[in-house]
């Protein structure tokens, strides 16, 4: 099993990708044309964050991505202590405090003519940029209005969407429709029509001080688990199983969670403004997400010395 160099520091301004087992500017990170990767989706990735020089939650981002590999039938040649090491090397050499990193894995190019998957060599590549939001802090300010889109989201026996994948044109093009609307980002539905998730984030509803989001068909987001833990230890009643769209619109708060933002408010649905924004539930697991990142047994600190 291959070593990670000792990754340098402050190197590469704004960034900095691991390609090809070395540390790298960012306008280096590339991928062949005819990587399955690029030609047909056949990728896993993860996405953890570091907030002033600590990462956030990482163990629960790699759990995920090794898990993804798994049943991706895919394998970096990198073991965990390894893994960590690299995410940590790409935040140190590009600079940054606070930061996006990603963590990705590439079916790869198979053999000239081959169709076979397991004849690809796959591909591991890291990067860190900085942090990225779903929403600036001025449209945070000013109230996200979300779309409920009536498009389908890919049924989770297609595409397993516990697995972090770049499965994104059905969540793509409801981004267009919520745009038509004029209005900000969107979430779609079932073929029930049961509340999935919208493009990188989890979708929460609090109606008489009880929090609903969805049990299937969605990510199993990092943020989402935060929030819901959040909800166990203040005590808020929480139920996690299908949401109806009619529930979600009759809402007296409405939340995202990412880790581009953490819990964040909705201020409208499709241009009605809610009850409450940013109401007190929603404000309580904001504030308590926040913390958390405070607490030792969740925060990584990336060293910054040579």
């Amino acid at each position: 099993m291959p070593v990670p160099p000792t990754p340098p520091v402050n190197q590469f301004d704004g960034g900095c990708v691991f390609i090809d087992g070395a540390y790298a500017p960012l306008s280096e990170a590339k991928i062949s044309m005819f990587d399955w990767g690029f030609t047909r989706s056949d990728v896993t990735y993860d996405v953890a964050t570091t907030w002033r020089g600590r990462f956030f939650r990482l163990d629960a981002h790699m759990d995920r991505f090794f898990c993804s590999l798994e049943k991706m039938h895919l394998a970096i040649p990198y073991d965990r202590a390894a893994l960590r090491e690299i995410l940590h090397g790409c935040v140190r050499a590009g600079g940054l405090q606070d930061a996006y990193v990603a963590m990705v894995c590439t079916r790869g190019v198979p053999a000239k003519g081959a169709r076979d998957p397991r004849l690809a060599q796959n591909r591991f590549y890291a990067y860190a940029v900085p942090y990225v939001w779903i929403a600036s802090r001025e449209k945070q300010l000013a109230g996200i209005d979300l779309h409920v889109s009536e498009r389908i989201r890919i049924a989770p026996e297609s595409v397993d969407p516990t697995i972090k994948n770049y499965h994104w044109i059905d969540l793509v093009q409801s981004m267009f429709d919520a745009y038509d609307q004029g209005r900000d980002t969107s979430c779609m539905v079932d073929a029930e029509g049961n509340i999935t998730e919208g493009p990188g984030f989890n979708v929460f509803a609090v109606k008489d001080g009880t929090v609903y989001t969805a049990d299937r068909g969605v990510l199993e987001g990092i943020s989402r688990r935060t929030a819901i833990e959040l909800c166990g230890r203040f005590g808020i009643a929480l139920r996690v199983g299908p949401l109806p769209a009619a529930l979600l619109r009759s809402a007296d708060e409405v939340f995202i969670t990412s880790s581009g933002g953490g819990v964040l408010p909705i201020a409208r649905l499709d241009g009605r403004p809610l009850p409450a924004f940013p109401g007190p539930i929603t404000t309580r697991l904001y504030d308590g997400y926040w913390a958390m990142h405070d607490e030792a047994g969740l925060n990584d600190p990336v060293s910054y010395q040579p």
